[in-house]
């Protein structure tokens, strides 16, 4: 095909031309540059493919880990690897990226088992061998299930390395996905210099650069074991007109910080000690640049320059620069001063810079704009001596070039402004730098304590309002059924289910199934109707097959919302045990829901009675687990803009957590992860809605926040004691941050609770309250966590303490604690 083969020819010569040379098998080209928010991105750029990539990524990313502290972001694919670094004044250094080979296998071993990849290919051996029972016979396991069931098992056999599936997935990983001896064989031959590496810094990616930064499909690999659909939404990149529209301008007074702008100015009129002019070439250099000084402007920008006076003569005598009015100009400049400010220029200017210019005016004011930060029209016509209107209109026309934009930008200015592009990035990157700088990381406990504080856990409103504000908090998120509305709803106001019903039955708020817990309990999510296109994400490649599945799904799509009677004989009648099963497995594949309440609340209501040894009884009434109207969750969706659901996504999460982080969204589900938000929360930074920084210790190297959530992280503790369920999304432990070390094993399950005395976790309660994990040998905070003990006696059908860390309770230094308090011996151990 001639037109492929000459796009494929411009393809590359468009990429040497931005870096000089291409990658080859004899060439690795690294390329630096920044990206739109003004982070690093290194990319190497090689034709080894995705074998040699993928441990070359890991093994570089974990050295710059441990040697230099960097949790630096890695994407690769066939083409090459991608480094994200934060923002800095210098250009990350390459050396990092080619690890000594005998270092490689010890550094990807290290890292493997870590790796999503590992996990995924555990979850198929671990199928392979019948370690994942089905639910039942001859029916097929919900791939959401099977990678539940595979982390649970992986978590176990990890403590035994001479597992035989663990094994198994060493090999094929370490052997069918990489190539370790051709890595090994390539930085040895990059450290014998047999391999080149041409280092290349660009203002923009390259070509090459551009397609690998948009090939998300194998994005943070190591980081999630994601489902394809999550992978593909990865991949999708977002309208920025729109999201734009969607989050409004910046309030740019806000955003930008007066230091940041004069450190950015002085270096514009080259004023610091770095860009001063310390010969004759600079000098040229800067007036070039600045356009026309007088001798103290020009001797407040150099330095190691005796005697100004002779070198600016001897530039003059060599045709360089010339003298126009009282100040210096290069002669480059010649034309333009006399053509856009009216300079008389002095004899023997050669016929070459007499020619006219194109744009005289727009050059000289566009000029300014490159050198100055914020101005106003009067004071470019002050400095250029230009009337007011003709400095106006040129602005405008520079505004529709595209180099200049006008707004609130100082601090302290009441007028509008005007700047150039570049430098008010320049700016943003300077401003923002400077509040990362300020913020000093908080703790895991000040996290805790945030939480708790920003979910309002502790409330007593019984407004429906106030329900209506938690219902925003939590929409989305995944909550075991058995606990919503015991612990999770009731710990942040006067809850009453009829307020929940309330906001039901008006159609304005909806529940969907999002998986099984057991056969008595679920994950369920709670959404806003008019929220559930944005924020709710069909799993299409998990749905229920079987027979009784398909009737009833094609049931209520021909028919629309049905009662459970309807649905029965939709089914074919037979058992309505078994119509019941089929109808809850479409519910908490998240296919079908209801439109009350009240079968969730009886969900595990138990079997449908039959006459012994007779047909099964036709039920003339539902049963509770069936009651209410059943339709199709499909009927509350329609088709939106990936960046409008994005950005709805991103802005429930920061409601949700306050602060988000790779590691407090991993566990959601979100689509995407936090790869495919980045861009959301790059963007809300960019106008001032978040902060992006280091604020809690451990959650990441990219962390956003509201800018008020940042100073509510560091509010002094009020020793308040919360006993909240361990799956509650107020509880950060397990999730955001992990559990402490002990010897127990704490898990966020239904019916396990936690109790926290000023957002430190004292105490962890199984599920059953019969086994305790204590987190703490201080008195006083065993003292706190008894009396929350005592709180949730009240709370749980029975409390009878057998164990505490694995000891009898009333042998340990918390059960003699529980007993100055008031619990008692029993048969089993300690009761209040």
């Amino acid at each position: 095909d001639a037109y492929a083969a000459a796009n494929l020819a411009q393809y590359l010569a468009e990429e040497k031309e931005a870096t000089g040379t291409l990658p080859t098998d004899r060439t690795v080209v690294v390329e630096r540059f920044r990206d739109e928010i003004g982070d690093w991105r290194l990319v190497l750029l090689s034709p080894f493919g995705s074998r040699v990539h993928a441990p070359w990524a890991m093994a570089a990313s974990t050295r710059m880990r441990n040697d230099l502290g960097l949790d630096v972001d890695t994407m690769w694919t066939d083409d090459g690897i991608i480094f994200r670094f934060p923002d800095s004044d210098e250009p990350p250094d390459s050396a990092p990226l080619f690890v000594p080979p005998d270092e490689l296998e010890e550094l990807v071993l290290s890292e493997t088992a870590n790796s999503a990849l590992f996990t995924s290919r555990f979850r198929e051996s671990a199928g392979r061998a019948l370690l994942l029972p089905r639910r039942r016979p001859g029916q097929r396991t919900p791939l959401w299930l099977q990678r539940r069931r595979a982390v649970d098992l992986l978590e176990v056999a990890k403590e035994f390395p001479t597992f035989p599936i663990v094994l198994e997935t060493y090999r094929e990983v370490l052997q069918d996905y990489f190539d370790l001896d051709a890595v090994t064989g390539i930085l040895g031959d990059i450290a014998s210099r047999k391999i080149k590496v041409r280092d290349v810094e660009t203002d923009g990616p390259s070509p090459f650069a551009s397609s690998l930064m948009f090939d998300f499909i194998a994005s943070y690999m190591y980081e999630y074991d994601a489902p394809l659909a999550e992978r593909r939404a990865a991949a999708l990149t977002l309208d920025r007109n729109l999201l734009s529209e969607l989050m409004g301008e910046p309030e740019l007074r806000q955003l930008l910080d007066t230091d940041a702008i004069h450190e950015v100015e002085l270096a514009l009129q080259w004023l610091t000690e770095t860009r001063r002019a310390n010969s004759a070439e600079g000098i040229r250099d800067m007036l070039l640049d600045l356009g026309p000084l007088d001798v103290d402007e020009i001797r407040a920008r150099s330095s190691d320059l005796d005697d100004l006076d002779s070198v600016l003569d001897r530039l003059e005598s060599e045709a360089r620069i010339i003298k126009v009015s009282s100040r210096w100009a290069a002669i480059e400049d010649a034309a333009r001063l006399r053509d856009a400010l009216g300079y008389a220029l002095p004899q023997g200017v050669p016929q070459a810079f007499l020619e006219p210019i194109a744009d005289p005016l727009g050059d000289v004011v566009g000029r300014f704009a490159r050198t100055h930060g914020p101005f106003t029209t009067g004071e470019t016509a002050a400095a250029l001596g230009l009337p007011v209107a003709v400095v106006a209109e040129v602005l405008a026309r520079l505004e529709g070039r595209g180099q200049v934009e006008q707004g609130a930008f100082r601090p302290l200015g009441t007028k509008t402004e005007w700047v150039n592009r570049e430098v008010l990035r320049r700016m943003r990157r300077r401003s923002l730098a400077k509040f990362r700088d300020e913020l000093e990381p908080v703790e895991h406990h000040d996290l805790a304590r945030f939480m708790l504080g920003w979910h309002g856990v502790g409330g007593g409103s019984n407004r429906i309002g106030r329900l209506h504000e938690i219902v925003t908090q939590l929409q989305g998120m995944p909550i075991p059924a058995s606990i919503l509305e015991r612990d999770v709803l009731a710990s942040r106001m006067e809850y009453r289910p009829d307020l929940l019903d309330q906001l039901m039955a008006t159609g304005e708020v909806v529940w969907i199934g999002r998986g099984p817990l057991g056969t008595r309990d679920g994950r369920v999510a709670l959404y806003f109707r008019d929220q559930v296109p944005l924020l709710h994400v069909p799993d299409l490649d998990d749905v229920p097959a079987g027979e009784l599945h398909i009737r009833l799904r094609g049931h209520l799509r021909d028919r629309g919302a049905s009662f459970f009677r309807d649905l029965y004989d939709a089914a074919g009648g037979g058992s309505p045990e078994d119509a019941l099963i089929a109808l809850w497995d479409l519910v908490w594949a998240g296919e079908v829901t209801n439109d009350t309440l009240a079968p969730l609340r009886a969900y595990g209501w138990g079997k449908a009675r039959t006459r012994g040894g007779g047909r099964p009884r036709v039920p003339s009434a539902a049963p509770p687990s069936g009651s209410g109207r059943w339709y199709l969750v499909s009927s509350l969706l329609h088709d939106v803009a990936p960046t409008e659901a994005a950005t709805a996504r991103g802005t429930m999460l920061l409601e949700r957590h306050g602060v988000v982080a790779r590691s407090v969204i991993a566990g959601e589900g979100t689509p995407g992860g936090f790869t495919g938000l980045y861009p959301v929360f790059s963007a809300m930074e960019d106008i001032g809605k978040v902060r992006r920084g280091y604020f809690v210790e451990g959650l990441g190297g990219a962390q956003f926040a509201y800018p008020g959530v940042v100073d509510r992280l560091r509010l002094p503790g009020d020793d308040a004691i919360h006993v909240v369920a361990a799956a509650d999304p107020a509880n950060p432990y397990g999730a955001a941050v992990p559990w402490p070390e002990t010897e127990g094993r704490p898990s966020r399950s239904a019916g396990a609770y936690v109790i926290l005395v000023d957002g430190t976790l004292a105490v962890f309660v199984e599920r059953g309250a019969r086994r305790l994990i204590s987190f703490t040998d201080d008195p006083n905070v065993m003292h706190q966590s008894a009396a929350g003990l005592r709180r949730l006696a009240a709370r749980v059908k029975r409390l009878e303490i057998e164990l505490i860390n694995g000891n009898k309770a009333g042998d340990t230094t918390l059960g003699a604690v529980l007993k100055e308090v008031g619990f008692r011996h029993s048969y089993k151990g300690l009761r209040p």
